[in-house]
């Protein structure tokens, strides 16, 4: 009898295995996370929508390493940017990053 509710629980196991597509894109996500300057990054966004210039000076870093980072996490789709005069202001992307991010923070704290 055993031998038969294994294989049901397989089966189900077996049945919501999400496709390797979107289980690749789900490891790739993860990948982004994997950075501390881009934590650090979306640490900051979290606080308040920012220039490339104010995410420089508030994390002690260059122009060209925020900007590189930043395209990585506009390309995951987990920031977003709007122009306004000749600046780029950079925001979450929605309410799911800091979802994702509050909900890890506070695994790591349990």
């Amino acid at each position: 009898m055993e031998h038969d509710v294994n294989c049901e629980k397989m089966d189900k196991v077996i049945e919501n295995m999400p496709d390797e597509e979107l289980i690749y894109n789900l490891a790739e996500l993860f990948k982004v996370f994997s950075d501390s300057t881009r934590v650090r990054i979306l640490c900051a966004l979290m606080q308040s929508d920012l220039t490339v210039s104010e995410i420089t000076k508030s994390l002690s870093m260059t122009q060209s390493a925020i900007s590189h980072q930043l395209r990585m996490l506009k390309q995951a789709r987990l920031v977003k940017f709007r122009r306004d005069g000749k600046n780029l202001i950079y925001s979450l992307a929605d309410e799911h990053v800091s979802t994702i991010f509050n909900q890890t923070l506070e695994h790591i704290l349990e």
